[in-house]
């Protein structure tokens, strides 16, 4: 079992605790924006780095409103931005298919991240989805959480029946042809060969159009827990790694939220780091720019070391 992390670690945005400069990220262009379209969910995962459940209301709904200002300022850019929704789950969110329509329309396309269950299946949903689909096709992509092969395994996380009702789901979407990916997570089993074998087994039992091989298709995240020990990522580290800090998410990516009790939607570094003030980058766009200090320990375990990114 991992130790406890050293107190002293994380605690300079330049420093390391051994005193030696702390890495960080400078922005290079934006290919990802995030919009979590609020923290409510429809189930209270055993292990949810957000903390979404059925009565999370840190975040409130995005809307509209939030979210057209910061599409009008991409607009300039380009159009080869990728737009994610996050949450919570996104479908709960009442102006989800808007959303959706939104980003499209602009020539944008779209990653939607859900646990396939009750939320997407409600006809609204449904419709809205299938509709989307006809005037947008191969733009959409939705990214379903199957934390583990087995019942028993994704159960565990997210409560008994979860694994079934996400399968009809991921039927439903796989029978319309919706391009499909997974999200599991590698703690659930022993070895990465293992975990992609055993989803091999399952996507071919339902016909899925998933390669299993393929870590963009289905994405394997490292467990994130703060509390355990890391190593801090200092400059030298790039070298010593062989990793480009370009690859990280923050060089590349940033996260529209809307806190509850604020007037105005912000922008954060990272999907991760949503409870740390060191990562709000503003209010706009241009504000949020800025570089990125790794002074965090999913910083290090879940993109430095653990290679994983949210995007696809």
């Amino acid at each position: 079992m991992n130790a406890p992390i050293d107190p002293a670690k994380f605690r300079h945005p330049l420093i390391t605790a051994q005193g030696e400069s702390r890495a960080i990220v400078a922005f290079d262009q934006l290919r990802t924006l995030w919009l979590n379209t609020g923290s409510l969910c429809n189930i209270a995962c055993a292990n949810c780095y957000i903390q979404s459940s059925p009565t999370a209301d840190h975040f409130v709904y995005l809307t509209p409103e939030d979210v057209a200002p910061l599409l009008d300022e991409i607009a300039p850019l380009s159009t080869d931005v990728e737009i994610g929704l996050t949450g919570g789950e996104p479908f709960l969110n009442p102006d989800i298919i808007e959303l959706c329509d939104m980003a499209l329309s602009r020539g944008h396309s779209l990653l939607i991240l859900t646990n396939a269950m009750r939320p997407m299946m409600r006809s609204r949903v449904q419709d809205g989805l299938l509709g989307l689909a006809r005037r947008f096709p191969d733009r959409i992509t939705l990214r379903v959480s199957l934390d583990h092969y087995t019942a028993a395994g994704h159960d565990t996380e997210r409560g008994e029946g979860a694994f079934a009702k996400a399968l009809i789901g991921m039927d439903w979407l796989a029978s319309h042809g919706f391009d499909l990916h997974i999200a599991g997570r590698a703690a659930f089993t022993d070895s990465e060969a293992t975990a992609r074998e055993g989803y091999r087994a399952l996507i071919a039992a339902h016909g899925w159009d998933i390669d299993a091989d393929n870590p963009a298709t289905l994405m394997l995240f490292p467990e994130m827990d703060e509390r355990l020990d890391v190593p801090e990522i200092t400059t030298a580290c790039w070298d010593i790694l062989s990793v480009d800090p370009r690859s990280m998410m923050c060089a590349s990516s940033r996260m529209v939220v809307r806190r509850r009790g604020e007037a105005t939607a912000r922008l954060l570094s990272c999907t991760l780091l949503w409870d740390d003030p060191q990562f709000d980058m503003g209010g706009t766009l241009a504000e949020a720019t800025g570089p990125v200090s790794l002074n965090h320990p999913h910083c290090a375990r879940f993109c430095v070391l653990g290679g994983a990114s949210c995007s696809a």
